[in-house]
């Protein structure tokens, strides 16, 4: 059975740039970026990370600080071309396998090739192998992943918004990926660590995708990682950075 929705309700700052009077133009062009709704959609078809749930508390309380609506979902369902306008940026948090239909995924399509910005965080890259509009928009396909454990990774660039409170290096334990190829041509790599190889391997990176902005991080295992300031703050600065009026840095 398929879980039903969760919507979740937060503050919403007054809009920065033209005034909102609720009128969508077309159903397939996103939300204002001056006053974006988030989507975060959680829905697996694989493995399912408990953390979830916290990934969820952790978008709903960086909405509320940043001024930004969020609704949470499991339901493919809101893939079309009406639901998805609505929203200036859809998170795909710990999705799993084969999540939507063919209809489905083309109405994302359309919705980020119409400046739709996309967020995906960890097993978001664990996510429709078969579908390559998809693989080119996180980036890159999971592979394999050792037992969490502690590592030291580098941050490769200082002032995108969501390393940029991050020294030279930052060390945190989490479930540390490796992808089926190298990020995507034109991707921005912002986060790296040293692999088994000796090789760096990228962890988080973004770039525009065919008309829309893409961020990634395959960090985010843990629930305990949600609560921590470090990856908060690493996490706001993805989504404000792919929602902005501006793109930042990518």
């Amino acid at each position: 059975m398929r879980p039903a929705a969760v919507v979740v309700l937060v503050a919403v700052a007054a809009a920065c740039g033209a005034p909102d009077d609720g009128t969508v133009t077309s159903a397939s062009v996103p939300a204002s970026r001056a006053r974006p709704s988030v989507l975060v959609f959680t829905r697996t078809a694989a493995f399912r990370h408990p953390s979830i749930v916290a990934g969820i508390e952790a978008v709903t309380a960086i909405g509320a600080e940043e001024g930004f609506a969020v609704e949470a979902t499991e339901d493919a369902a809101t893939f079309t071309d009406d639901r998805l306008a609505r929203f200036g940026v859809v998170v795909w948090l710990s999705t799993s396998g084969d999540v939507l239909d063919d209809a489905q995924q083309t109405a994302f399509e359309r919705w980020v090739r119409a400046g739709g910005a996309y967020v995906g965080v960890h097993a978001a890259a664990d996510t429709e192998y078969d579908w390559p509009f998809y693989g080119g928009l996180v980036g890159a396909w999971f592979a394999s992943h050792p037992a969490p454990h502690p590592d030291t990774l580098v941050v490769t660039d200082r002032s995108h918004p969501s390393t940029a409170h991050l020294g030279p290096t930052w060390d945190r334990t989490d479930e540390w990926y490796s992808f089926r190829t190298p990020p995507r041509a034109g991707a921005h790599v912002l986060l790296t660590r040293t692999g088994p190889d000796g090789v760096a391997q990228p962890l988080a990176w973004c770039g525009p995708y065919e008309g829309g902005r893409s961020w990634y991080t395959a960090l985010g295992h843990d629930a305990e990682a949600f609560g921590d300031p470090a990856f908060r703050r690493h996490l706001a600065g993805g989504i404000t950075s792919v929602a902005g009026p501006a793109p930042a840095a990518c």
